[in-house]
């Protein structure tokens, strides 16, 4: 039996998600929470193999919960399911840590497949997702965002969506000053000069909701 938590900050996609998974015989839904911090209370009080999570919720993001799942409890496989575009946050996701990646739009069999088969400790990837990830090794096509490290992929999501540093600070446990050191190296990586610049790049490869 795989035992799955699900995150998803709509309680209808939850409900649809546990009634579609209970149809399973080896599949059994231990858990649900709404957003990010709710999910890492989840792993840390209950026996999780998968944990099916969305990136877009209030409050903490997907992507920062994803990090700190991943150090709270290594064991836990993590499928993200969002709407997201798999070809602007699949190779980034994979680097923090991910199991596997879907698009809400993929077909309900997909979703069984990539649950069971992370649940044997492999990842899941999809052919397209193959083809992305290979024209990125190779370096056909890659989006500059994805030469980021996982600290400068939080901080530079945080500064798009408006957050200061002095705030970014104690949301990820940093100083001021390494944020701010965290911001140059961003900038330099993507080519950029200000926050405004940060933010349009966020927008314009649909980084943010």
């Amino acid at each position: 039996m795989i035992r799955i938590g699900i995150v998803d900050d709509h309680a209808i996609v939850r409900l649809g998600l546990r009634e579609f998974f209970h149809e399973q015989e080896d599949l059994q839904v231990v858990g649900e929470a709404a957003d990010g911090r709710e999910a890492i209370e989840l792993v840390r009080r209950t026996k999780v193999d998968v944990l099916m999570m969305d990136l877009n919720m209030p409050g903490q993001s997907g992507v920062d919960a994803l990090i700190r799942i991943r150090a709270a409890a290594p064991e836990v496989a993590i499928l993200v399911f969002t709407a997201y575009p798999q070809e602007q946050y699949a190779a980034i996701l994979f680097q923090l840590g991910a199991g596997g990646f879907l698009c809400k739009e993929c077909n309900p069999v997909e979703i069984v497949r990539a649950i069971r088969e992370l649940g044997l400790g492999r990842r899941h990837v999809t052919p397209a997702l193959a083809s992305l990830l290979a024209n990125r090794l190779e370096g056909r096509g890659e989006a500059p965002h994805n030469r980021l490290s996982e600290r400068e992929f939080q901080v530079f999501l945080k500064l798009a969506s408006g957050m200061r540093p002095s705030a970014i600070a104690p949301d990820l446990s940093l100083s001021a000053k390494t944020v701010s050191s965290y911001r140059g190296r961003v900038m330099a990586k993507l080519h950029l000069s200000s926050t405004s610049d940060l933010t349009y790049y966020a927008l314009k490869h649909q980084l943010l909701s």
